[in-house]
C-alpha cells in the first residue's frame, strides 16, 4: 500500500459469462494493485439460490472459481489483491475452496469473504406492508410511479415462495478485510462498484466520513464494473472505428487518486479504446437522475467532467459526496408461476392483417374455453417489419413473439393448444420452428426491488485462519451517519433555446448526431444521450438539450410509450448530456419482464434510429467519420 500514489484497479468481469482467463490476462499484462469483478446480475442470485438449496450447485460462480485456479499463481508472485462477488449464494464456500488451493500450492496467500447480504430468515418481516398497505418498494416514495399489475401480490400467495432476499452492501466490509491483512476477499452481493470502493478506501485509508473520495470511487467504480463496456463494447460510436479494432478487447482500469478522482485506462498491450465518448457513455449506463447511490455514500455527479489525458486515459472528476441513505436496496426473488413462448413468422404482403388474425384465432378459442381468466399476462409481440420491395426472403420476413405467463404449468400448455387447435387455418405463408418443446412451461422468477433498513444487515469480513479450520468474524456495523434521500431532481430544459434559431433541418435519424446507452433499474428502462465526438461543441449541446424534452422522448417512444409509465429527466452539464428515466417500461422487470428487451440495453438504440429534425449545419460532415 502506498498512499503516495494512486491505487491502480483492474476490472475483469461485468457478467457471468466473462470466462477466468480475464482475470489471468489483467494480473499479468501489466501492473496492478488490486483486480476486482463484478459477476452478478439481479437474477444470478435468484437462480443459485434454488440450485444450492437443492445441492445441484455450488452456489458460487463457475467462471469466477476458473479465474482464480487460473490466476493464483500470477496473484502470489504479483501480490495483487483480489476482490469480487463472484461467491454469489455461497461466498464462504468459494473462499474456502480457494483457501484449500492456495495451502496445496504452497501460496503465503490470506483470503476471507464478506457476507450478511442474505437476509432470507428476516425479509418477511422486512417486507411488512406501511399503512396505505404498500409494501418498501425502491420506487415507493415516488408518487407519480405506477408499479406494473401483480407487483405486490406475491405475499398473498402460497404458491409463489420467496427464494431468495439479497441486499446491496458496501464496502466497509471489504475495506475491513483488507485492513486484517487479506489477499483475496470474496463477496455476495455487494453493489457493484463496492470492490473498487473498498479497496480505494484501503489504499488510502479514507475515514468513513470522507464521502467526497467515496463518491469519487463510487464513480470510478461504475465506469470499470461492466468489463469491456469500459473499453469500446456496448459503445454506440462503435461505427466508427474497424471491425477489426473492437475484437479481443481487454477490460479497463480505474487509477484512483487520495482525492477520488480518477483515470479510467487499459494495459498498454490489450485492445481497446478509451476515450471521452467510451467512458461518458458508460457513466449514464443504469442510472437514475444526477445522483448514484451506495450503502456508503450518495454521490452527486451532475457537474462531473470527462476529459482525454493521453492515448487510453480519460480523466474523471467533480463528484461530490453525502452521507448515505439509511436504507439499501432488497432484491426479493419469488417464485412466479410459469411462463411460455412461441415466435410465427409472417412473410411479406399484409403482415398486419396476418397478425391480426393469429391473434384473434388464439384469443377467441382461449376465451371459448375459460382459460383467459387463469393467465396472468399474454402478449402478441410483433417484432421487425418486411422490408419493402424485398431483395431476399429473409429481408421480407418478421416475426410473431407469443409470450404468456401464469399461476399453472396447465394454462400455458392450454396456451400452446389454442395455438395448435386451428394451426391449419393459418394466414398464407406462416412459417415457424418446427420444435413445438420451444413452448412447454417453464418456472419463472418473480422480482420485486425492495428497500431495507441499513441497520437491520449484519455486513461482516470473515478471515480464514489456522490453516483453513477456522474464520475470525468481523462486523462492521452499519454506516455511523445518514440522511434520508432528497426528492431526486426532474426538470425540462431551463432557458431553452427556440428550435427555429438553429436553422433549416433534415429528418435523419438521432443516431447520425447523438450516442446513448441505456440499460434496467428493476422494471425501468434509463436512457443517456450525448453528442457524438466531431459534434461535442457549446451550439449542438444547446440545440440536443432544448429539442430533447419530456415530451419530445414520449415522442419518440411511440406505440411504446404507455400512459401510465412516469418519466423523469436530468441534465449533466460537464460532460454534455441528458438523461431520462422512463418509470415502468420494463414491466415487473429482471426476471419477471415480458419484454424481448427485458434489461433495456437496446432501448437507446432504438431511439437513435427514430428520425428527427435536426439542423442541416450539424449533418454536413459525414455522421459516421469522426477523429480516432
Amino acid at each position: 500500500m502506498s498512499p503516495c500514489r494512486p491505487i491502480r484497479i483492474g476490472n475483469c468481469s461485468g457478467a457471468i459469462p466473462d470466462p477466468g482467463d480475464i482475470m489471468l490476462t489483467q494480473a499479468t499484462a501489466g501492473p496492478l494493485d488490486v483486480i476486482t469483478g463484478d459477476y452478478l446480475a439481479e437474477a444470478n442470485l435468484a437462480s443459485y439460490a434454488e440450485a444450492h438449496a437443492t445441492g445441484t450447485h455450488p452456489g458460487w460462480v463457475p467462471s469466477a472459481w476458473d479465474g482464480l485456479q487460473k490466476s493464483l499463481g500470477a496473484i502470489n508472485e504479483r501480490r495483487i489483491r483480489i476482490v469480487i462477488n463472484g461467491g454469489a449464494m455461497n461466498p464462504k464456500g468459494l473462499a474456502l475452496e480457494t483457501a484449500k488451493l492456495v495451502r496445496e500450492k504452497g501460496y503465503d496467500l490470506k483470503v476471507a469473504w464478506v457476507d450478511g447480504d442474505d437476509l432470507m430468515g428476516t425479509v418477511r418481516e422486512i417486507l411488512k406492508p406501511d399503512g396505505r398497505g404498500r409494501l418498501p418498494h425502491l420506487d415507493g416514495h415516488n408518487e407519480a410511479v405506477q408499479l406494473a399489475h401483480g407487483t405486490e401480490n406475491f405475499l398473498e400467495d402460497p404458491n409463489k415462495k420467496i427464494v431468495a432476499a439479497n441486499a446491496y452492501l458496501g464496502c466497509r466490509g471489504i475495506r475491513r478485510g483488507l485492513d486484517e491483512g487479506a489477499d483475496i476477499i470474496i463477496c455476495g452481493r455487494v453493489a457493484d462498484a463496492s470492490p473498487v470502493m473498498g479497496a480505494a478506501a484501503w489504499w488510502h485509508g479514507w475515514r468513513d466520513e470522507q464521502f467526497d473520495e467515496l463518491a469519487g470511487a463510487l464513480v470510478a467504480g461504475h465506469l470499470i464494473e461492466c468489463s469491456t463496456y469500459g473499453t469500446g463494447a456496448n459503445f454506440a460510436g462503435f461505427d466508427e472505428y474497424d471491425t477489426k479494432a473492437l475484437l479481443n478487447l481487454g477490460c479497463p482500469i480505474a487509477e484512483i487518486d487520495a482525492k477520488g478522482d480518477c483515470v479510467i485506462t487499459k494495459h498498454e498491450r490489450l485492445n481497446g479504446y478509451v476515450t471521452e465518448e467510451v467512458v461518458k457513455c458508460q457513466l449514464l449506463y443504469e442510472l437514475q437522475g444526477t445522483t448514484y447511490l451506495n450503502s456508503d455514500v450518495k454521490a452527486d455527479i451532475k457537474d462531473v467532467t470527462v476529459q482525454q489525458v493521453g492515448p487510453n486515459r480519460v480523466h474523471v472528476t467533480g463528484t461530490k459526496g453525502h452521507a448515505p441513505p439509511p436504507t439499501t436496496k432488497l432484491a426479493v426473488f419469488y417464485k412466479g408461476g410459469y411462463q411460455g413462448e412461441m415466435t410465427i413468422n409472417a412473410t411479406g404482403y399484409a403482415t398486419e392483417l396476418k397478425y391480426d388474425l393469429q391473434e384473434a384465432q388464439v384469443r377467441s378459442k382461449l376465451e371459448e374455453w375459460g382459460i383467459m381468466k387463469k393467465i396472468d399476462l399474454l402478449e402478441f409481440q410483433r417484432v421487425g417489419v418486411p422490408e419493402l420491395n424485398p431483395r431476399s426472403q429473409l429481408a421480407a420476413t418478421s416475426y410473431l413473439r407469443i409470450f404468456v405467463q401464469a399461476a399453472q404449468a396447465d394454462t400455458i400448455r392450454a396456451v400452446l393448444y389454442g395455438i395448435t387447435y386451428n394451426f391449419m387455418q393459418h394466414f398464407p405463408g406462416l412459417n415457424c420452428s418446427l420444435d413445438w418443446r420451444l413452448m412447454d412451461p417453464l418456472p419463472y422468477l418473480g422480482f420485486f426491488p425492495a428497500l431495507v433498513k441499513q441497520d437491520q444487515i449484519h455486513e461482516a469480513a470473515n478471515l480464514i485462519e489456522g490453516g483453513g479450520a477456522s474464520a475470525r468474524r468481523c462486523e462492521v456495523g452499519p454506516p455511523a451517519r445518514t440522511e434520508e434521500l432528497s426528492p431526486r431532481d426532474d426538470y425540462d430544459p431551463v432557458s431553452p433555446r427556440d428550435l427555429r434559431d438553429f436553422g433549416p433541418t433534415r429528418s435523419v435519424p438521432f443516431g447520425d448526431v447523438a450516442l446513448a446507452r441505456s440499460g434496467d433499474k428493476g422494471a425501468n428502462v434509463n436512457v443517456g444521450f450525448t453528442p457524438r465526438a466531431h459534434l461535442n461543441n457549446p451550439e449542438v449541446w444547446e440545440w440536443m438539450r432544448s429539442f430533447l424534452t419530456k415530451a419530445r422522448i414520449k415522442k419518440m417512444m411511440g406505440d411504446d410509450w404507455e400512459d401510465w409509465f412516469h418519466v423523469e429527466r436530468v441534465e449533466f452539464p460537464g460532460i454534455r448530456a441528458v438523461h431520462f428515466v422512463v418509470y415502468g417500461a420494463l414491466g415487473r422487470g429482471v426476471s419477471s419482464s415480458a419484454r424481448l428487451d427485458s434489461l433495456g440495453k437496446g432501448f437507446a438504440e432504438f431511439l437513435r434510429f427514430v428520425h428527427v429534425p435536426v439542423p442541416t449545419k450539424f449533418l454536413l460532415r459525414n455522421a459516421t467519420t469522426s477523429k480516432l
